[in-house]
């Protein structure tokens, strides 16, 4: 078995503590159980392996791509596995951890205005590779197809037989937008009555790392708003307090992005009637943001 093999068929664990006892039940898929530590093992994959099996990655080429980190650590973790140089464009103010843990893969980082966020990494990444075409292999997670259908082939079809079939509701942030447009098409094709409810910060100044104010920034190429049925806003404050809730009370050590979810999947599970079944995702570990002082503040 290659560390590639280990990717996807994480667990679906249901949150008792933080779900209402009256309201759906909520369940989480634990993403952070990928072999680099986050959903985005998922797309990395199949883009990087597509790019193989059509010829445009080859041996003397380096993988280069935008990324707030969880991409990159996985594009970082696959490059060292198959023998390919990485290099990433990510903002600086990107966590200390994300960074350390690129590096530690032996990937290369070029770090951009942190006041232009993901953008500014995605304009760095696409001027890098528009002028040395030849020196790159560029996925381009924010317009390759074979990023949501990662989601459709394992995610969506994942959560569908895990819950038994019995998911009415998908719950997910939006980065790239990926994971949502992948997985909820899977989902509903299994069942129109599924419905797909995005998770979006409340402002577009917000701290939720790897989390897309779609309204006010760049859109991803393979965003679809037809997929989605409903949003649902969730501040940085609430982010974190349900980060902080999910260990405490859950014994789940995830991040901001996966607090987000679930504050947002909580939420709408209290509304619903008890037979709902509200599934979100776990995008990474809590261990990726440990220099974040939220942990500790209001103890």
């Amino acid at each position: 078995m290659l560390i590639l093999d280990l990717i996807g068929g994480t667990p679906l664990i249901e949150l008792r503590e933080i779900a209402d006892a009256d309201g759906a039940v909520l369940m989480a898929k634990a993403e952070f159980r990928n072999p680099s530590g986050s959903v985005k093992d998922r797309a990395a994959r199949a883009m990087i392996l597509d790019g193989i099996q059509r010829g445009m990655l080859t041996r003397d080429k380096i993988i280069a791509d935008a990324t707030s980190g969880n991409t990159g650590i996985s594009y970082a973790m696959i490059g060292a596995a198959l023998g390919y140089s990485v290099m990433l464009f990510m903002p600086r103010n990107a966590s200390r951890e994300r960074k350390a843990t690129i590096r530690g893969y032996g990937a290369n980082i070029v770090e951009t205005n942190p006041l232009e966020g993901s953008d500014g990494a995605y304009v760095a990444a696409r001027a890098a590779v528009d002028a040395e075409p030849e020196r790159f292999f560029y996925p381009d997670q924010y317009n390759n197809p074979m990023n949501p259908a990662a989601h459709y082939e394992t995610t969506g079809a994942e959560i569908w037989e895990q819950s038994g079939g019995r998911v009415t509701h998908f719950v997910s942030g939006m980065g790239t937008s990926g994971t949502l447009m992948g997985t909820s098409r899977r989902l509903k094709e299994y069942s129109g009555g599924v419905r797909a409810i995005a998770v979006q910060p409340s402002s577009p100044l917000h701290g939720i790392e790897g989390v897309k104010h779609m309204d006010s920034t760049i859109r991803p190429g393979i965003y679809d708003d037809r997929m989605i049925d409903d949003v649902i806003t969730v501040t940085t404050e609430e982010a974190y307090a349900m980060a902080k809730r999910l260990a405490r009370e859950e014994g789940v050590f995830a991040g901001i992005s996966s607090g987000a979810n679930v504050a947002a999947a909580a939420s709408l599970a209290r509304r619903l009637p008890r037979d709902s079944l509200v599934v979100t995702v776990l995008c990474d570990s809590g261990s990726r943001y440990l220099s974040d002082s939220f942990w500790v503040d209001g103890e």
